[in-house]
């Protein structure tokens, strides 16, 4: 039996960090606006999301952010691209994400600007609404390759998640995560800049926050390195396809 399609909802892409590892690149440039491939790295996120079957994008925008609006209005991505600004200080991942709220509803996806994620995403979103938690994180078996890992994954829940590594700890925060509006109102109302990660942190310790694994690894351009391995990545992926 040919089982019903899943209604995405939105994504929030929190893209408005100052990218000091990145300097001196980003000085000038957003680190959205960084090329891969030829082109600046939002357009693979873009093509991604569709792919993915995403309709409605909210950028959460900050240092340089104008010229990611500028690309985006001049191309054709085929989405509804809207954007949301931290405003005269930079509000952390939870105070950009606080600022979208309103374009975004009741249920929502979240990731970074600088992530390309080549996952299947209606599995994550269809496992969020089964588990009819707050939020949910989705995670990859690292142990402390790609970077150090910061989840412990048991059960399909977060059983721990934090900056400080622990022995338990063998998952890495994916980079997707799917969230209920309801979750960051509180932090949200008080119009202050705030870490998702402390959100998360707390969600975890109440065993409210779940998690979904995937088996394929992230790739991003958050640093020199990561940005070399994403561009041979997504050429790797054009030269297939070509």
């Amino acid at each position: 039996m040919t089982q019903p399609a899943v209604t995405m909802p939105p994504i929030a892409v929190i893209a408005g960090g100052l990218a000091t590892r990145m300097h001196p690149l980003t000085l000038t440039v957003a680190k959205s606006m960084l090329p891969v491939v030829g082109e600046p790295f939002i357009a693979h996120q873009l093509r991604l999301f569709r792919r993915e079957g995403i309709s409605r994008v909210v950028l959460c925008l900050s240092h340089l952010g104008e010229t990611v609006e500028a690309f985006i209005g001049a191309g054709t991505f085929d989405l509804e691209v809207l954007y949301a600004y931290d405003g005269d200080r930079q509000m952390g991942t939870g105070g950009a994400l606080a600022k979208a709220l309103p374009l975004l509803g009741p249920e929502f996806l979240v990731t970074y600007g600088d992530s390309y994620l080549d996952i299947n995403f209606a599995p994550v979103v269809a496992a969020f609404r089964r588990a009819g938690a707050p939020a949910l994180m989705t995670v990859f078996k690292n142990d402390d390759r790609l970077d150090r890992s910061n989840v412990e994954f048991v059960n399909g829940r977060i059983a721990n998640y934090s900056k400080t590594h622990d022995s338990r700890m063998a998952h890495i925060d994916f980079g997707l995560q799917a969230l209920r509006a309801d979750c960051i109102a509180d932090a949200a109302a008080r119009d202050q800049p705030f870490d998702l990660a402390s959100i998360y942190t707390d969600l975890a310790q109440q065993g409210r926050l779940a998690g979904f694994e995937v088996g394929k690894r992230f790739y991003e351009i958050g640093s020199k390195e990561g940005l070399a391995e994403t561009d041979a990545y997504l050429l790797s992926k054009q030269e297939v396809t070509s």
